[in-house]
């Protein structure tokens, strides 16, 4: 057993000196931010919908895909802030299958993280710049955040990550709001465990130096359903389940208490047409119960150009998911619609 050391990455300093931020968007960036917060915060009474690919694999339809939905956005501004989902980490259970353009810019081609740094983050400051939208993109490795942490506006943690200690105390120091999803196994005690840990400051080791953190007040649930021992889904969207996580999530005390609602991964069963259905049902659960109108602050949704998902090929579609499957444009955009309709 041994370790091959292929290439030194680029320091995080060196790559943002190679692909800097302009000033009018770091401007832009932070403006977006303070949005988000606000909707988190109860402050703005829009929901935010964090959406786009289960993994963003290729930067023009990427951006493609991210310019129709600024083109939404000026319709839906009174009622919907969308947060563009630019994921560029894929977790694994097995450690087999594509792990996202970090390691392969091109699917087709070898792995090769010294190029894939350099793509992610020049594929996220294209959207900010071209589009004004900061992206959202998932914390996988936390020693990776440096790389990008003046474009991303939104940050999630998984469920296999969530009960990570790194990705828990590094989350105290973001200077944007981060999503904790309930674990693989529907758990939602690691969440609130994880929401607890990254609000409050920590003293630790992170990129060789030792930090002080003061904690991260929009620090928040993110619940994507779950899996029993027996392989069965088990859906966290439905009323009871909402009620009753969040009259548990407002008992904690926690600051700008919030939850987003995935609603596919378990919540779904994987079956991506079924993503509009579960955002409505939570709407009218939202409408029926003030409780849950005040904590449910949005929904994180998967969807690209074309509907469903590939296989990495030579013959590939453009904007079709090579991971899991995601929501068509036409269904996305008619989706986005009915919720700006359905909210009150």
């Amino acid at each position: 057993m041994s370790f091959t050391f292929k290439k030194e990455m680029p320091s995080a300093e060196h790559l943002k000196e190679l692909l800097p931020v302009p000033s009018n968007s770091a401007e832009i960036r932070i403006k977006r931010i303070r949005e988000i917060e606000a909707v988190l915060s109860g402050k703005d009474n829009r929901i935010l919908l964090i959406i786009g690919p289960c993994s963003a694999d290729n930067e023009d339809s990427v951006c493609d895909y991210i310019s129709r939905l600024a083109s939404v956005q000026n319709e839906v501004n009174d009622k919907i802030l969308l947060v563009p989902r630019v994921y560029t980490n894929k977790p694994r259970t097995t450690g087999e299958g594509y792990k996202g353009m970090m390691h392969q810019p091109d699917p087709n081609e070898a792995p090769n993280a010294f190029e894939g740094i350099k793509a992610i983050r020049q594929m996220h400051l294209r959207v900010l710049r071209e589009t004004g939208f900061v992206s959202a993109d998932e914390m996988l490795y936390p020693g990776n955040h440096p790389y990008l942490d003046d474009l991303l506006g939104y940050v999630a943690v998984g469920a296999r990550s969530v009960e990570n200690q790194q990705h828990r105390l590094v989350a105290s120091g973001l200077d944007m709001p981060i999503g904790m999803k309930n674990g693989t196994g529907g758990d939602t005690g690691v969440m609130f465990n994880a929401i607890y840990a990254a609000q409050h400051g920590h003293d630790f080791i992170y990129q060789n130096h030792e930090v002080t953190t003061n904690g991260n007040p929009y620090a928040h649930a993110i619940l994507r359903g779950g899996i029993d021992e027996r392989g069965r889904n088990i859906p966290n969207y439905h009323y009871e389940d909402l009620l009753r996580i969040a009259s548990e999530y407002d008992e904690k005390g926690f600051e700008n208490p919030a939850v987003i609602i995935d609603t596919n991964h378990n919540n779904s069963a994987k079956q991506f047409n079924q993503q509009p259905r579960i955002a409505s049902e939570v709407m009218h659960s939202m409408a029926y119960e003030p409780l849950l109108r005040k904590m449910i602050k949005g929904f994180m949704v998967e969807s690209y150009i074309e509907e469903g998902n590939q296989k990495i090929g030579e013959n590939s579609i453009y904007g079709k998911s090579i991971t899991d499957p995601c929501l068509g444009w036409k269904d996305t955009e008619m989706m986005i619609y009915k919720l700006a309709d359905q909210l009150i």
